[in-house]
């Protein structure tokens, strides 16, 4: 396996979201509803829901990624729920920083039109052994992606290794 890391800084986030907003209008999908699935799709469907004009947005609480590399067995809806009774007969667009896997990104898109809305997804990447495909992708990569704002890890993991260095 490769060290080499695909490196998302914040100004190519703002190219990528930017870029993907525009392909959104020209295929001319006008969401009523930008969901993210949080946490790492909360920054691109902000950014994506400014670029589209959307001021309503919502989240999907998923966890499946325990660390690099480590997953659960199947991704898990973690609580708040989402008021999933506002979205029929909405069109949504479903945000994530990207399809992996594709397992979050087909519970979630499965979910979504089990609730009665018209769904299309977008992520910033997506890796080749995905199972779902997002309608809108910025860039595919089978590297690891160092995104800006989860590429540090915590404050509390600095606090830590502080403690013990002293």
């Amino acid at each position: 396996m490769t060290n080499e890391r695909e490196v998302l800084t914040w100004d190519g986030f703002g190219e990528a979201t930017r870029e993907l907003s525009r392909t959104i209008v020209a295929d001319g999908f006008v969401p009523d509803v930008v969901v993210a699935i949080a946490r790492g799709g909360l920054l691109p469907a902000g950014a994506i829901a400014y670029g589209l004009g959307v001021k309503s947005c919502g989240a999907l609480n998923v966890e499946f990624y325990t660390g690099i590399g480590t997953v659960l067995e199947a991704p898990a809806l973690l609580p708040p729920d989402l008021d999933l009774g506002y979205l029929p007969g909405k069109r949504v667009l479903l945000v994530d920083d990207v399809a992996d896997s594709g397992r979050t990104l087909a519970l979630a898109v499965a979910m979504l039109r089990e609730a009665g809305a018209e769904v299309r997804s977008v992520c910033i990447y997506t890796k080749p052994g995905t199972i779902a495909t997002p309608d809108y992708a910025w860039r595919a990569t089978g590297q690891w992606i160092d995104f800006p704002w989860s590429a540090q890890g915590t404050v509390l993991e600095e606090d830590s290794g502080a403690e013990a260095s002293a």
